[in-house]
């Protein structure tokens, strides 16, 4: 209702829940010109790609560290668990981006530093440990292989904790600004939530970049409820799909040793 509030309106009595003088200036001004479509495609390209990619790579850690017969998957446990203690700082981790990974400007830099969240790996690890050892060993002993066993058993049983997981990644990619921050300059690859960010910032600059021509006062504020709207719009609507499965998840996976 505060977005689609004329401003004046907006600053004179403040936020209601029925809008008593509607405009849609907030909107057109965010929507006028491409950019923000580019950037719209940009970040469902990197929220669906990252998604995907990070859950099939948590779930194969998860799958060898739950393994009883990895040899030193307690080892493994702890290298991951330390990086969620310590890290190298932003300085080591741009220049391990840029000068030796070459991802600059790619759209990689946006998905392949959260590939691989320590947290949710033990998410996932816990659910895969309570899986009763009895069906995989019956598996193995008809010659199924471990990607046989992963994909073809462990993961159709782990239906919570894989849509919990890929909530959770899929709110890390959707959300995120700061990684094109450091290692974005190009424009067509700005995703939403950056160009957002960056129109709240400064809005009339914005409004000169999207060629607006509204003449009326600047909605800043209304601009910031709409941004809010637009931002927050992807999630709602994808958060009902993995609902019911999302309460067993997350809490199977965490009262699990």
């Amino acid at each position: 209702m505060s977005s689609i509030t004329k401003e004046d309106v907006l600053l004179r009595e403040g936020y209601k829940i029925f809008a008593t003088q509607l405009s849609f200036d907030a909107y057109t001004l965010l929507f006028k010109g491409e950019r923000i479509y580019s950037s719209f495609k940009i970040s469902a390209l990197v929220t669906v790609a990252g998604t995907g990619l990070s859950l099939l790579a948590t779930s194969m850690l998860a799958f060898a560290v739950s393994s009883k017969n990895l040899k030193f998957r307690q080892h493994i446990s702890f290298f991951v668990f330390f990086t969620m203690l310590f890290n190298g700082g932003i300085i080591p981790f741009y220049i391990l981006v840029t000068q030796y990974l070459k991802l600059g400007n790619t759209v990689w830099a946006l998905i392949l530093p959260y590939m691989i969240n320590p947290w949710f790996m033990f998410l996932m690890r816990n659910f895969f440990s309570s899986i009763p050892d009895s069906i995989l060993e019956s598996a193995k002993i008809d010659g199924a292989s471990d990607i046989f066993l992963l994909f073809r058993m462990v993961m159709p049983l782990s239906l919570p904790a894989l849509a919990t997981v890929s909530l959770f990644y899929a709110l890390q990619y959707w959300n995120d600004w700061w990684l094109s921050l450091l290692f974005i300059e190009r424009r067509e690859l700005f995703p939403l939530q950056f160009l957002l960010r960056a129109l709240v910032s400064n809005l009339m600059g914005a409004a000169g970049s999207l060629n607006s021509n509204i003449t009326v006062q600047l909605p800043s504020h209304a601009v910031r409820m709409a941004t809010t709207v637009v931002t927050i719009g992807p999630i709602i609507f994808s958060y009902p799909m993995v609902q019911r499965y999302f309460i067993k998840g997350l809490t199977v996976g965490s009262v699990k040793g």
